[in-house]
């Protein structure tokens, strides 16, 4: 079973997500913010990340660029709703850093299966 880290620091978004990819058939590991997640990905490495990109602690572009130079193959999707600015911004920002995929918030779950689909196909 194919397994996603998901980095959100918002405890009601992070659970209903989570409980949408395990009916989609994977494993989830949830993670707070990005230090948390760098510690889990690193102890139980997963084959994707969901990671928002503010967030404290680490926020999910550094989040990005540490796992990209670690893992260059690693699967990476970035989403921001953008509190502080522009969630366009920084998810241009997210793909120059490495992810493999952007999803402005909020989405609706066939985004996010679509874009699962893309970026981790089934085995």
């Amino acid at each position: 079973m194919q397994q996603i880290l998901l980095v959100e620091d918002d405890p009601d978004l992070r659970k209903l997500l989570g409980l949408y990819l395990v009916q989609m058939g994977y494993a989830v590991v949830e993670a707070t913010n990005g230090k948390e997640a760098l510690a889990l990905q690193q102890a139980n490495p997963s084959d994707l990340v969901l990671t928002d990109l503010l967030m404290p602690e680490k926020e999910g572009i550094e989040t990005i660029e540490y796992l990209r130079k670690k893992d260059p193959k690693l699967k990476i999707i970035a989403m921001s709703g953008g509190r502080r600015g522009s969630a366009a911004d920084y998810l241009k920002v997210a793909k120059m850093m490495g992810a493999n995929h952007i999803m402005a918030k909020p989405f609706n779950y066939t985004d996010l299966a679509d874009a699962l689909t893309k970026v981790l196909p089934k085995s």
